[in-house]
């Protein structure tokens, strides 16, 4: 990365105007806006895992920092007064002294970086933004917050009359304009959520509104989220692949799932999971292991139900570097899973999800119902997840071993009832706030065998589900 160039006199006598603002304003916030960090700090910490490393640039004091749960912490700012503040409120976390636009943390890079509500501050957003990418990996997340312009009158009048704090000059920042600064400043939208109506906690009132009825009121909400990630990732194109392919009763397609799945990146291997079948698809799964040497395949039996749990075992027992979930009913045509591993592979996303509503499908591909239930339930996650999802029922989920893992190590937010496994990969990347491609696929009518949905109990169970997350993902 290129050297930046050097800052122009207007940008420096900008940030030494907010400089000597901040190095005589009060150092506490009084007791409204300290709640309001408090609401803050509590969607920062859904937001960022407790062994992450985090910088915030604008620490100020501190506050927002002392009520993160980060394994370590680093603070910027470029009043020194301030940075003296919060180095007594966090002995063990480590403050610079520098505005944003220019500070050099020796190569030192970080899981979270984040700006909280000091954007507008900053005398070149674009350049902050791009200086940031010094302190970035491919893995990590630039998280914004800022305030909604809807709000800006209401803000206007609560400084009026004491209620918000002083601040010096600064912008007013759309969300258009923080998403159009991110893509000059080389990064990529990941998803966007919208929080608080009410700033203050007005004995329980606000807690309860901000809770239940910001998610349904996002766009009057005061305050922005945005999560973002590098937008040049390096490729990685000699990763291995493991494809895992859940089998109950499917013992006509093993053979043709074999021959029709290409080779993929540093090599790929199949792993066929078979699930207490009534026909030969165990039998069948032997024959074909041992009639392609050639082919890395490697064998199992479930011992629990569901596609859940099949693909669950079938990733634990698998060696690749991304992981692949085919269903062996071979609706979603196998040869296309070469488009799923270029995505994660060129770094353009983290996590690929299959689409069939798209293209036009065979004729009895889906029944019309269940086209109906799947565009519905395209809707839901789309606002539940903050990323457009547009078909979250496709057996087709793609993702790198190291994202799993973490999602894995995670799976108790969720709860561990998800039998088909499509929910449990989703709800965890947006935890982890990767970022989700959809991949648009031709799908086609089975050649063997009948479905194992059971459409009324299993839509049932999607409903439920859907609850659940939206307690955990929405309404916080």
């Amino acid at each position: 990365m290129r050297d930046a160039p050097p800052i122009p006199n207007s940008t420096q006598r900008h940030l030494a105007r907010v400089r000597e603002f901040y190095d005589v304003a009060p150092v506490e916030n009084s007791s409204g806006a300290r709640g309001y960090r408090t609401l803050l700090a509590h969607y920062y910490n859904l937001l960022i895992p407790p062994s992450a490393s985090v910088l915030e640039i604008g620490c100020g004091s501190g506050e927002l920092l002392a009520a993160l749960r980060a394994e370590r912490k680093t603070g910027v700012d470029l009043s020194q007064r301030q940075i003296d503040a919060a180095r007594l409120r966090l002995p063990d976390a480590h403050f610079v002294v520098a505005a944003g636009e220019d500070v050099d943390l020796g190569g030192e890079t970080f899981d979270v970086i984040l700006i909280s509500d000091t954007l507008n501050l900053a005398a070149d957003v674009q350049r902050l933004f791009t200086n940031l990418q010094h302190a970035a990996r491919p893995d990590t997340r630039l998280i914004v917050n800022f305030q909604n312009s809807l709000w800006r009158p209401a803000l206007t009048f609560a400084r009026w009359f004491g209620l918000k704090s002083p601040q010096p000059e600064n912008s007013w920042l759309a969300a258009s304009d923080v998403l159009n600064l991110l893509s000059l400043g080389d990064w990529s939208p990941v998803c966007r959520q919208n929080h608080v109506l009410i700033p203050l906690r007005l004995l329980g009132l606000g807690t309860l509104v901000n809770r239940w009825l910001a998610p349904m009121l996002q766009w009057f909400c005061l305050t922005v989220f945005l999560v973002a990630r590098p937008a040049r990732a390096a490729p990685s194109l000699h990763s291995t692949v493991s494809v895992v392919i859940p089998a109950r009763n499917e013992a006509g397609n093993i053979e043709a799932a074999v021959r029709r799945t290409p080779e993929m990146g540093g090599g790929t291997e199949l792993i066929f999971v078979e699930g207490h079948s009534r026909d030969e698809t165990w039998t069948e799964i032997q024959r074909v292991a041992a009639a392609f040497p050639e082919r890395k395949i490697k064998i199992l039996q479930q011992t629990g139900r569901g596609k859940g749990d099949a693909v669950r075992a079938g990733f634990a027992a698998a060696n690749g570097d991304y992981l692949m979930i085919l269903d062996a009913d071979l609706t979603m045509p196998p040869e296309e899973l070469s488009k799923f591993y270029d995505v994660l592979a060129s770094g353009r996303a983290e996590f690929a999800n299959g689409v069939r509503l798209v293209y036009p499908m065979e004729e009895r591909a889906m029944q019309f119902l269940n086209l109906c239930a799947n565009k519905a339930f395209s809707l839901i996650f789309t606002w539940l997840l903050g990323q457009p999802v547009k078909d979250t029922l496709c057996g087709t989920k793609v993702v790198s071993r190291a994202h799993y893992e973490k999602i894995a190590a995670g799976r108790a937010w969720f709860g561990d009832f998800d039998p088909f496994g499509d929910f449990d990969l989703l709800f965890g990347a947006a935890k982890l706030n990767l970022k989700i491609a959809d991949v648009p696929i031709r799908y086609a009518e089975r050649t063997y065998g009948t479905t194992n949905i059971q459409r009324w109990s299993h839509g049932w169970l999607l409903l439920r589900m859907v609850a659940f997350a939206a307690r955990k993902l929405k309404f916080v």
